[in-house]
């Protein structure tokens, strides 16, 4: 258990060292802080409160769903459904090659490094626990954080398409969390009508066809 207890620590810390040398940051009380190294936290953060008996892979995997996300813009791939496509699998990929690295410097076993890859990569979503799991946390903190500047830039057809296919997505237990988050007025109002189950089961459809990416990236 010491052992383990020291690689899941030494994970853990090989990932913030990365992410902590984002050029990009958020403006905290505490002062700037790198974007993906708030991010990772924020991402603990909120798993530890949705399901705090999550395995260690999972927990790894979270922790480094952005990692050195800024290396990859969205901006290198063309601005259409298939480039937006694209940018996902390979970001995927990426983070699961780069989590791997630190989790074998770290000592991991090849088996549980490819059980974080795996998450990371989102395979088997819905049927896999795990990678749903990741995503559900991965719309919540989207939601909680990172929401209301996403909506100042999209019209609100786009946006209630995007949060309806996103919506799509989640587990059933995700999509509770997400109606009892606290957010502003404005924003709660905007994603009920977005989120709503009944609203969804008519929007689906059309979502599907006109959205052109999904909030929880």
């Amino acid at each position: 258990m010491q052992a383990d207890s020291r690689r899941f620590r030494c994970a853990i810390e090989g990932f913030d060292a990365l992410n902590a040398a984002d050029p990009n940051t958020e403006p905290t009380p505490a002062g700037p802080v790198a974007k993906e190294l708030l991010y990772a936290r924020r991402m603990s953060d909120r798993l530890a409160q949705f399901a705090p008996e999550a395995s260690a892979a999972v927990k790894l995997a979270v922790r480094a769903q952005h990692i050195c996300r800024w290396k990859i813009p969205r901006v290198d791939y063309p601005m259409t459904r298939a480039g937006y496509l694209r940018w996902r699998r390979e970001l995927g990929a990426f983070h699961a090659e780069t989590a791997s690295k630190v989790m074998r410097a770290c000592g991991y076993a090849e088996a549980t490094i490819e059980e974080v890859a795996s998450i990371l990569r989102k395979e088997r979503l819905k049927l896999n626990p795990a990678a749903q799991l990741l995503e559900d946390i991965a719309c919540l903190v989207f939601l909680e954080h990172y929401f209301d500047d996403f909506a100042q830039k999209q019209d609100e057809e786009k946006l209630l398409n995007i949060l309806r296919r996103t919506w799509a997505k989640m587990s059933e237990e995700g999509r509770q969390a997400a109606l009892a988050l606290d957010l502003p007025a404005h924003l709660s109002a905007l994603a009920r009508k977005a989120l709503a189950p009944p609203a969804t089961r008519q929007a689906v459809g059309s979502a599907r066809r006109s959205a052109q990416h999904s909030a929880c990236k």
